[in-house]
């Protein structure tokens, strides 16, 4: 495995080796040990989640309350997605920036972000699958939201699919309503940074 730190600290994209022959490929999509020596901690699994998307479908950008947070190591098991990773920390030296990696069935990158950062991932075709292992469980007193089309972060979401296609953004109803980041800043919201 080959783990790249982003521009936002703590954020790491993971390359795995794959082995391939006439009978299809294996990977290590996650290895503890190896996780441990690069990012210089373990990470510690509560719940494991699936999401099939359409093509344009963006969900985002989430984070959990700190403390406790949620850190999230994702991969795509179909498809294609831009994982956005943002950094939400008060105080942070990259507060407001955000970082992205093309995970898919091709390259099977995968994206660990820990507490703190936001998250938000965009499907680039049609069923497209996405695998998370989360450090905590889904508490939904405990979530947040930041809307994904928030100018002041501007975002530089593709809108053309791995098809060729133009894509047409679909946000639930909650990434809809949610707040920019000034509003959620003004709210007291955000995580601090340390």
């Amino acid at each position: 495995m080959e783990y790249r730190e982003l521009k936002v600290p703590g954020a790491w994209e993971i390359t795995p080796r794959q082995f391939g022959d006439d009978r299809g490929v294996f990977l290590e999509w996650f290895k503890g040990s190896k996780f441990e020596a690069a990012v210089g901690h373990n990470l510690d699994l509560a719940q494991a989640n699936c999401s099939v998307s359409a093509a344009g479908v963006l969900r985002g950008i989430h984070f959990t309350e700190s403390p406790p947070g949620q850190a999230k190591y994702v991969t795509c098991v179909k498809g294609a997605f831009l994982d956005v990773v943002v950094d939400l920390r008060v105080g942070s030296p990259t507060f407001g920036q955000w970082d992205s990696v093309l995970i898919d069935d091709i390259e099977r990158r995968a994206v660990y972000l820990p507490e703190g950062l936001g998250h938000a991932i965009l499907s680039l075709e049609d069923a497209s699958t996405v695998m998370y292992l989360c450090s905590i469980e889904y508490t939904p007193a405990l979530d947040h939201d930041i809307h994904p089309l928030d100018p002041d972060l501007a975002i530089d979401w593709p809108t053309i699919g791995r098809d060729g296609n133009t894509l047409t953004f679909q946000l639930s109803e909650k990434d809809s309503a949610a707040p920019s980041l000034a509003q959620a800043l003004d709210a007291g919201v955000l995580p601090s940074f340390g």
